[in-house]
């Protein structure tokens, strides 16, 4: 008899321990966020947070047609929703996609950027400072990234991507945000890998080099630059700008077939947070 009860213990113990081991390669790889001090004290939570927990700036907020829209959010997991993260998100697949970070767009929409350039402020400044990714903002994707990245998806800078083009064959499935500003080299390696996807219209529009010593970009050509003819600065055959660029609701959205991947028709900043069925849609293709 007094082995009996060291027998019945160390049975449960290896019970619990197998259990945990289950539960834990299945659920491990979904972040477990702490939300009581990541949060700026400045933001003011969101009504409409329907898959993750939204904190916007008051600065950020606009009115479109009557409607108050926030340009971009702080995001974070809620914290029962793992089932619905792991429909949607990438966590446990080998080869994960690979989301490329439009920095050098974040930077031509910058202060003293292209677009004080083309609106007559700035007759210098089509060569403009390369900014940090804190400077993201609606035009450059903000909150795709930030949304890709909670549900797993790896990431690089375009920066990371001029540098080193041939990482892109390390990968099954690129995914390319508002990168409407890219070197020739990018434009190569994007364009000749088998499965990307445009995730937004007007990427890969206008043609820029790069001075890393200066931390600069310029503009060589697109954009109606150094010709009023010139729009697509690579004279690029799927050039989607207009209409869908300007379809900001992506009401009707869907996914459309080119040669090298796939393309979305209208411009998704601002469902991407919201529609389940779009992330898992994207996660399918």
């Amino acid at each position: 008899m007094k082995f009996v009860k060291p027998f019945i213990l160390g049975s449960i113990a290896l019970s619990v321990i197998v259990l945990l081991f289950y539960f834990g390669i299945n659920t491990h790889d979904i972040p477990i966020q702490d939300n009581s001090d990541s949060i700026n004290s400045d933001l003011i939570k969101w009504r409409d947070g329907i898959l993750f927990d939204v904190f916007v700036d008051p600065k950020d907020i606009v009115e479109v047609n009557g409607n108050q829209i926030p340009m971009k959010g702080t995001f974070q997991l809620k914290p029962n929703f793992s089932e619905i993260y792991s429909e949607i998100g990438v966590y446990d697949e080998k080869n994960k996609p690979l989301v490329i970070i439009p920095v050098y767009t974040a930077s031509a929409y910058s202060e003293n950027g292209f677009y004080d350039f083309y609106n007559g402020i700035c007759d210098t400044c089509l060569t403009t400072k390369i900014v940090s990714t804190d400077e993201l903002r609606e035009q450059s994707s903000a909150n795709a990234v930030k949304i890709l990245e909670l549900l797993g998806y790896d990431s690089i800078t375009d920066i990371e991507l001029d540098k080193n083009p041939t990482i892109l064959k390390k990968y099954d499935k690129i995914i390319l945000l508002h990168n409407e500003y890219v070197t020739k080299n990018m434009f190569e390696a994007i364009t000749s890998h088998p499965n990307v996807i445009y995730l937004y219209p007007n990427a890969l529009y206008g043609e820029i080099s790069t001075n890393f010593v200066d931390n600069t970009i310029s503009l060589i050509r697109g954009h109606n630059y150094p010709d009023e003819d010139i729009n697509n600065g690579f004279d690029w055959e799927f050039e989607n700008t207009r209409p869908y660029e300007y379809d900001k609701e992506c009401n009707n959205w869907e996914f459309y077939n080119i040669t090298n991947g796939k393309m979305l028709n209208c411009y998704p900043e601002q469902i991407i947070w919201k529609d389940e069925k779009f992330l898992k849609a994207l996660k399918e293709l």
